[in-house]
């Protein structure tokens, strides 16, 4: 034995904190970023409940059931950049199924023509403006204009913060109506006026200072990234990165619900005596007996019930949920009124001039057509937002040209194409179509972007699904609304908040953002047991 002293009491403090009950952590959205945070802390042995206010997990990484083949109902790749969506698959046992798409690449509508997106560009800006492809893109005169910004003076450049008029200024307006508008909508659904070029493009502002030119900014962002696919598919569908999350979280014993709409997060406060005893008295009788036979019935107790907590959840249903960590990672809307409730001081971050989010109207084709097969779009067309555009349709992918899983899925001679309607800031055309209205114009737009005559008699099955995406990351201004945000939730103690709103779509941003939330979570487990030692 140790003639140390404090020895005892250090080994009590240790034994407890071995012992002690497991932290819990209520995930609250169950879109891709609670997912990931639900699981990261479920794999140490939190006691994870995840809350769900639909009826399915994953958010917009969804599954459609179409013609009898299963296609991804929203997202259907991820960008490659960071490294994180491939290192989450891996420990999900998905690497050998990780795909990349058909190098053929997209196509650019601008007007009633259609032709190959260049190749060596940034977000549609070319990096050669006298190449083949920009050329034939933007004719002659806009080439020619484009490549003026080789010759404009250095002490203009790295001053302009909007894409859309840095481009217009360096590279005339042939460039940003026919190539960076269609690109740039489709990725951030903004209009290049509203986008933070540091936010959108970083270095880019840098790098022109540096060159002299905005397509020799181009030429070294391109030379410095990766070799390789700059995005990534699982064979099956992406639907399939949520579900095994899912799978992985009841593995580690989380407890997933759907239907499960919260309506408040309030400071945990013990109920007194008198008010359990008027609980008590409450129950009518039938309900005791009830109440007796589940007691005795039940599996397991629930050891942590009683225990004290820094949080109560309250769900719509009355039930009530403690919970030691709160992570929100609900859409914006739903995010900053649960803040409201959870604290006094984060409740004027609502008020903030948030942007209106954007919605989306994907809809699904399945075509036989054995014309399709020669993939004459290539992987697909993204539209220019021009008045004299002959079509609705903001962008058209050929799933079956861009995918081969899907293609080998889909079977000889039948092909999918996926439409996409609304753009920003615009009032949706299609929301009150009824579904033979839509399906009528999605089968012109799909003629016309195709450029083969398609009729209805071509289609063999149709679906719709609407999206409502998160608020324009990348718009001016967004950044210091979200600094705001991060910064006040910071300051109170076991509530994280992450999500697409905080960190721009795409999995790339919205995984690490939630496995960071995840680890901070875990922390305070940590901080909990320690602090006595």
């Amino acid at each position: 034995m140790s003639d140390l002293p404090g020895t005892d009491s250090s080994a009590d403090e240790i034994r407890r904190a071995v012992e002690a009950p497991p932290t819990r952590v209520v995930v609250i959205g169950g879109g891709m970023a609670g997912l990931v945070a639900a699981r990261d802390c479920a794999r140490p042995g939190f006691a994870v409940t995840l809350l769900e206010a639909s009826d399915a997990f994953g958010g917009s990484v969804a599954s459609l059931d179409v013609g009898g083949i299963t296609v991804d109902a929203g997202a259907e790749s991820f960008a490659t950049r960071g490294g994180h969506v491939a290192a989450l698959i891996d420990e999900l046992g998905l690497t050998e199924d990780v795909v990349r798409p058909n190098p053929a690449g997209a196509w650019v509508r601008y007007g009633s023509r259609t032709v190959p997106l260049p190749k060596a560009g940034l977000l549609g800006i070319p990096s050669s403006p006298l190449a083949t492809d920009v050329v034939a893109a933007i004719g002659w005169g806009g080439a020619l204009r484009a490549y003026l910004d080789r010759l404009m003076p250095v002490l203009t450049i790295g001053k302009e913060k909007r894409l859309g008029v840095l481009v217009r200024k360096r590279m005339g307006q042939k460039v940003l109506d026919r190539l960076v508008a269609p690109v740039a909508t489709g990725v951030y659904s903004a209009q290049p006026d509203d986008l933070d070029v540091d936010v959108v493009a970083p270095g880019l502002n840098t790098a022109l200072t540096r060159h002299g030119s905005l397509s020799g900014a181009v030429g070294e962002l391109r030379a410095n990234a990766k070799a390789g696919s700059a995005v990534g598919g699982i064979a099956g569908g992406m639907w399939r990165l949520p579900a095994a999350l899912a799978d992985a979280i009841a593995e580690h014993g989380g407890v997933l619900r759907t239907g499960a709409q919260v309506v408040a997060v309030e400071p945990w406060t013990p109920q007194e005596p008198a008010e359990e005893a008027e609980a008590t008295q409450a129950i009518g009788a039938t309900d005791a007996v009830a109440a007796t036979v589940d007691a005795v019935t039940a599996s397991a107790p629930d050891p942590t019930a009683d225990l004290p907590a820094r949080w109560t959840v309250r769900l719509a249903s009355g039930e009530e949920l403690p919970a030691d960590v709160v992570i929100l990672a609900a859409p914006a809307s739903a995010s900053l009124g649960l803040m409201a409730t959870a604290s006094p001081d984060l409740a004027p971050l609502a008020a903030l001039d948030w942007p209106p989010a954007s919605s989306v109207e994907l809809v699904t084709l399945i075509l036989t057509d054995e014309r399709l097969a020669a993939a004459p779009r290539g992987t697909g067309v993204l539209v220019s937002d021009a008045e004299s555009s002959d079509v609705r349709a903001k962008a058209m992918t050929h799933s079956t040209a861009k995918w081969a899983w899907l293609a080998e899925a889909a079977g000889p001679g039948r092909h999918v194409v996926r439409l996409s309607y609304g753009r920003a800031g615009k009032t949706s055309e299609t929301a009150d179509l009824d579904d033979d209205a839509l399906r009528a114009i999605a089968v012109a737009d799909a003629a016309t972007l195709l450029d083969i005559p398609l009729t209805e008699s071509e289609v063999d099955a149709f679906a719709r699904t609407r999206w409502t995406n998160a608020l324009p990351y990348a718009a001016l201004g967004e950044g210091e609304r979200i600094a705001r945000v991060r910064d006040a939730a910071a300051e109170v103690e076991g509530l994280e908040v992450t999500g697409s709103w905080l960190t721009g779509t795409g999995l790339a941003s919205v995984i690490p953002d939630a496995r960071s939330s995840a680890e901070r979570a875990r922390g305070l487990r940590w901080k909990a047991l320690t602090e006595n030692l």
